[in-house]
């Protein structure tokens, strides 16, 4: 649960445009969608997803590092990682399982199989997009307990397109289309108070220091 004592100290150090400015884009925002990438090689790819992420409006990214351990690239993430939740983890078996006990049904994107076409995905449950490495694809692990596969549609002699053009392409087509749909694809009330949370401490320099003095503060009285 978030404290929302914390929550307001901590954007009372923030002007009223910025807060303007994370409720315009709070209300944009989804869990309804999330994606997840294995070991992805290269690390500006992995960057560019999370900036895909942002400006479409997807909160959480899940980051599986078995083989490839990288940082964010701040460079081309600009900044996104600030505003998109990262989770990762050291083993895919850990995110499948996360993931579908939340809910989401696990979406390989491959363009090899008998996949679906983007335009045709069924958008009435939530989704989790798996996204492979720039050579090999996606594990065995996660083609075999994947829910459904999906591919982008392609009229070229190229089979495949970069990871991080095929992410913006598909939550391009998927964010749009729920849109559309009476879902309720909305971050949740308490979502949202995670979010907030997240965006003040990020936006706030010596945010940890902030946070400590207050919860000191709390104890005394």
């Amino acid at each position: 649960m978030i404290d929302k004592n914390l929550l307001a100290h901590l954007e009372s150090f923030l002007t009223p445009e910025r807060l303007q400015r994370f409720q315009e884009v709070l209300a944009q925002r989804t869990n309804y969608f999330t994606v997840a990438t294995e070991d992805v090689y290269q690390l500006h790819n992995t960057s560019a997803v999370i900036r895909s992420c942002d400006v479409f409006g997807l909160q959480n990214i899940h980051i599986v590092e078995e083989r490839n351990k990288k940082r964010i690239d701040r460079e081309i993430a600009m900044g996104a990682q600030k505003w998109v939740k990262v989770n990762r983890y050291n083993q895919v078996t850990d995110c499948i399982t996360r993931l579908k006990q939340d809910g989401y049904q696990i979406i390989a994107t491959t363009p090899h199989n008998d996949a679906c076409l983007l335009p045709d995905f069924n958008i009435d449950k939530p989704a989790a997009f798996f996204f492979g490495t720039e050579k090999a694809g996606l594990s065995d692990e996660v083609m075999q307990k994947a829910d459904g596969f999906l591919k982008i549609p392609m009229a070229g002699f190229t089979e495949s397109l970069n990871i991080s053009v095929s992410a913006a392409i598909i939550l391009q087509s998927v964010t749009n289309a729920i849109k559309r749909k009476e879902i309720d694809w909305r971050l949740t009330p308490e979502e949202q108070l995670e979010t907030r949370m997240l965006w003040a401490s990020n936006s706030i320099k010596s945010s940890e220091k902030i946070i400590e003095k207050y919860l000191r503060q709390i104890k005394t009285e």
